[in-house]
């Protein structure tokens, strides 16, 4: 601790202290300091380990294209370490999602989803300079944009259905060649990676982002899958009123449609997100299904919360459905049926902010 005061203060040219913990990661400390001057900054400090390294750079980086997110005020690629503007104690869209204030639920999704697409809009000619500035911060890992995580992932489900006692239906692994990176070759857009409602304060000025830990360019859709699934890789999932899902798709489809004029096009854009939702929905089945042997809440404290199985029983639901691949589709009912029915675990209850209106 007192080497992380030292550095950020070392960094800004004062004194830091009274450090509170704001609760990062296994890869990160997250402190809130108090400057000599009475005011405050936030210091970020990472691990040594290779993920921590990746994600020191990828914040760097993202924060340093001056897109998004709170100002970087000083970094020191040694330690790994970096020190930011400080939002304050703004709520979260987590907060106001898990509240009782459905007015502030919805306003706070609708301003998520305009930002994010303003956030694409303005970037769609910054990759070049996001991959210098990644060269400036590099830690010896590959970026995001360079990590070939869909055919990872793509590659592993065959192999973890079988240990599930689920033989793939014929053509599964052609479709799941096919899905490639979601449209990110022809709408690639720049993204703080991580773009979760606990990441997003809802502060007096609008709608900030915080936590570049994943910042890369990736298809639009990756990001706008978000909206109807929703929330393709968080904890804070719940399932949304009949048609704010749209709505919120929509505001941010339209920030986006000045520079990608295409996507106004229906058949372009709904192929597009049924092949992110197949992205993130093969995603989800990677990463938690080894983890729903025994059950458990997605997140350590927050609660409400749900759990493992409610989240992947939601996820095969949506793309069980999904006609462009119908292989997929097929292996979500056989997990749906084989393994899901076995779990006892009732449909996706909504976010608790809205109370008891019909859900989608």
């Amino acid at each position: 601790m007192d080497l992380i005061l030292r550095t950020a203060g070392d960094l800004l040219g004062t004194v830091l202290s009274d450090p509170v913990d704001l609760g990062g990661s296994t890869r990160s400390t997250v402190l809130r300091c108090r400057t000599a001057a009475g005011g405050s900054v936030i210091v970020k400090s990472f691990s040594n380990e290779p993920e921590a390294l990746r994600s020191f750079t990828s914040e760097a980086a993202g924060l340093s294209l001056g897109l998004a997110g709170p100002a970087l005020l000083g970094v020191d690629k040694a330690v790994p370490l970096l020190v930011m503007a400080d939002f304050g104690g703004a709520p979260t869209l987590a907060d106001v999602l898990l509240g009782d204030d459905p007015k502030a639920a919805e306003e706070g999704l609708l301003a998520w989803a305009r930002a994010l697409g303003r956030l694409a809009a303005g970037s769609v000619h910054r990759q070049a300079d996001l991959a210098q500035l990644w060269t400036r911060y590099d830690k010896g890992m590959p970026s995001w944009g360079e990590q070939p995580w869909i055919e990872e992932n793509a590659t592993a489900l065959p192999a973890l259905l079988a240990g599930a006692g689920i033989t793939p239906p014929p053509g599964l692994v052609g479709e799941l060649a096919r899905i490639g990176t979601a449209g990110g070759e022809d709408y690639p857009a720049f993204t703080p990676g991580d773009t979760c409602p606990d990441n997003s304060l809802l502060t007096a000025e609008g709608l900030r982002l915080v936590d570049f830990e994943a910042a890369c360019f990736q298809s639009v859709f990756l990001t706008a899958a978000y909206c109807r699934m929703p929330f393709s890789s968080c904890w804070c999932v719940y399932r949304l009123p009949t048609g704010l899902a749209q709505e919120i798709e929509q505001a941010y489809r339209s920030e986006i449609l000045a520079t990608y004029p295409a996507l106004a096009e229906e058949a372009v854009w709904q192929a597009g997100m049924r092949q992110a939702i197949a992205v993130w929905t093969v995603e989800a089945t990677v990463r938690l299904l080894p983890r729903t042997v025994k059950d458990g809440p997605l997140h350590r404290t927050r609660r409400p919360v749900p759990t493992r199985r409610q989240v992947l029983r939601h996820r095969w639901e949506m793309a069980s459905t999904m006609e462009d691949f119908p292989a997929l589709a097929e292996t979500m009912r056989l997990l749906l049926r084989e393994v899901a029915g076995g779990w006892g675990v009732g449909p996706l209850p909504g976010y608790p902010a809205f109370g008891g209106r019909t859900v989608s």
